[in-house]
């Protein structure tokens, strides 16, 4: 992640643009919590006339009627505002969202390479959780507070201005409470996001890995670890309770100190005769207008503080580098050749490929083989274009791959793993993962036929649409297997990339996932990485890479008779198969 700056408010306001909140909605919002606030500021001077006018002996039925007709007009201009507010906070939330969303799947495999998925996950969830609080409910009655604080302020100038004067002395003071502890609860609150960041990590790694952890009896190890970021949360909670127990307690001390005084010295006023008794009622109310929304603008301010931390740490996601997406050329429709010159690659400091340069005939079939380590599964990864070569060029036929539209390219590709990832859903929602459209009936069935997987789905219990389970747990390895060759084989690819297709099955699995990778590598071109060498006896080259070097190739008899590593892997792969 690249270092984040100073948290400004035109960050804020540019990450708010950027989701085109609903302006005139928004408008409309805004003229009714001003009619709202209009209104709620002559209810005060209404009451004034009916406490005058019972002093004075008259109480008029008019003036009961508009009073009462006030505080229904208020009530529902405060009810439509509110929810014409929280409208935009709530469409500014899911337009945040969805730009973030479509930010993560285009970034590159890099970003995910050093950034935990479940800090990510924090970043898409928490932290706009975070925005979208302070937007729906704090910005609400912060924004009415200020009006109405604005409005009783001009209207107890008007009614004594040496009154008003002393109240606002008590305004420096509160600002003098809410700066520091303010700048403090931001600290706190980048630190607490940050956080709680970790703990969905930990979360989100331990729930996907669960038999992992209850194969290596881990539960006490990870019950540790969640725990002590468990603790960490608790302690950050307590560090801003401790900020929130200092602030609201002032805040209200101040109000109440305020308040006792503008009461005793307008009872001197009314005593006096400067003052009338309705004057002076009208002066406490308008002086609850002030103090309701001070006391709870001290919640907001905390709110809006951990909105910084929030968007902070948003801005630094969307300035990650996305993807590329436009190019000069379009991918070519008929096989070509695939062709390594020169490519070198490092993960930061560490090299993994040097000078790697052969050629893949179209519609043959090229095996890789070495030790593990040897950077095999780093140059499928340079050919799916996960991560760019940092020297040489990677050709289909005479032009760079890279400088093919990257959807584009990726569609020509296959790609069977030995993991076989499948995705929570059903057998169909797997096999057409990533079309644009649904293939008809038949085309599943098809290419079921061709993987050697019919047979077994036919007898799921509602075959196709069979849930599959998360990751495919409901599946045997083979049937995964059979399942992602399938897959490939929907997608009709041209270019195939089998990483260690049958490493992990047994005899039986692998015979049936092996006559489905004939069927699936016909008519295409073939890249293989294998340590079995009958996956790859039928190979028309073979490529030994050691050290992230190319240092053999040609046909197996080749190789055997004229390289020593190759010769030794494959002595040790028959010794392995004769002791069976």
């Amino acid at each position: 992640m690249p270092e984040q700056k100073r948290f400004t408010w035109r960050e804020f306001y540019d990450l708010i643009r950027m989701t085109k909140p609903p302006v005139w909605i928004l408008a409309a919002a805004l003229i009714l919590s001003l009619f709202e606030t209009a209104v709620g500021l002559l209810i005060p001077l209404f009451t004034q006339q009916i406490v005058d006018s019972v002093t004075a002996g008259g109480l008029e039925t008019g003036t009961i009627v508009l009073f009462l007709s006030l505080f229904l007009l208020q009530a529902v201009g405060t009810g439509v505002s509110m929810y014409l507010l929280t409208y935009t906070g709530e469409h500014i939330v899911r337009e945040l969202r969805s730009r973030i969303w479509r930010h993560i799947l285009r970034l590159p495999v890099s970003y995910f390479d050093h950034v935990q998925s479940g800090e990510t996950v924090s970043r898409l969830i928490n932290d706009t959780g975070i925005v979208k609080g302070l937007i729906t409910r704090h910005l609400v009655s912060a924004v009415t507070g200020v009006l109405s604080m604005t409005g009783a302020v001009m209207i107890l100038l008007w009614l004594d201005w040496q009154m008003t004067l002393v109240m606002l002395t008590a305004v420096p003071v509160m600002l003098f409470i809410i700066i520091p502890l303010g700048r403090k609860m931001y600290r706190i609150s980048k630190s607490l996001q940050q956080e709680m960041a970790s703990y969905t990590a930990v979360l989100s790694t331990v729930l996907s890995e669960i038999r992992l952890v209850k194969m290596y009896t881990a539960e006490k190890h990870e019950r540790q670890r969640g725990e002590s970021r468990t603790k960490e949360l608790f302690r950050y909670g307590l560090k801003e309770a401790k900020v929130l127990a200092v602030l609201h307690p002032l805040m209200t001390l101040a109000m109440m100190l305020m308040l006792v005084f503008i009461i005793g010295f307008g009872g001197v006023r009314v005593a006096a005769g400067a003052l009338t008794a309705g004057e002076l009622v009208a002066f406490i109310l308008y002086l609850f207008m002030i103090i309701v929304p001070v006391s709870q603008f001290s919640s907001f301010f905390a709110e809006l503080q951990k909105a910084a931390g929030a968007t902070e740490r948003i801005r630094g996601l969307l300035d990650e580098t996305e993807e590329p997406e436009s190019a000069e050329r379009q991918p070519p429709t008929v096989l070509q050749p695939l062709t390594m010159e020169q490519v070198s690659f490092s993960y930061e400091q560490d090299q993994v490929l040097t000078d790697v340069s052969f050629e893949v005939p179209a519609g043959s079939v090229t095996a890789v083989v070495g030790p593990s380590g040897a950077g095999k599964t780093t140059l499928f990864s340079l050919i799916e274009r996960f991560y760019e070569p940092g020297a040489g060029s990677i050709r289909y036929g005479t032009d760079p791959v890279a400088s093919y539209p990257l959807r584009l390219w990726r569609r020509k590709i296959g790609y069977v793993s030995q993991e076989s990832p499948l995705l929570a859903g059903t057998v169909r929602q797997n096999l057409m993962y990533g079309l644009s459209e649904e293939p008809p009936e038949y085309r599943f069935w098809d290419v079921l036929e061709a993987a050697n997987a019919s047979s077994f789905v036919q007898e799921l219990p509602n075959k196709l649409d069979t849930e599959v389970g998360e990751r495919g747990i409901r599946l045997s390895g083979g049937q995964k297997q059979r399942i992602a060759i399938a897959r490939a084989l929907l997608r009709d690819p041209e270019v195939l990339l089998l990483d260690e297709a049958t490493a992990s099955l047994d005899s039986q699995s692998e015979k049936q996932v092996q006559e489905a990778l004939d069927i699936l590598m016909n008519g295409r071109t073939t890249i293989i990485i294998a340590h079995r060498f009958s996956t790859i006896a039928g190979a028309d080259q073979i490529i030994v890479m050691e050290n992230g070097r190319v240092t053999g190739r040609g046909s197996h008899r080749t190789l055997y008779d004229s390289h020593s590593l190759y010769r030794k892997l494959a002595d040790h792969q028959l010794s392995a198969v004769s002791e069976r």
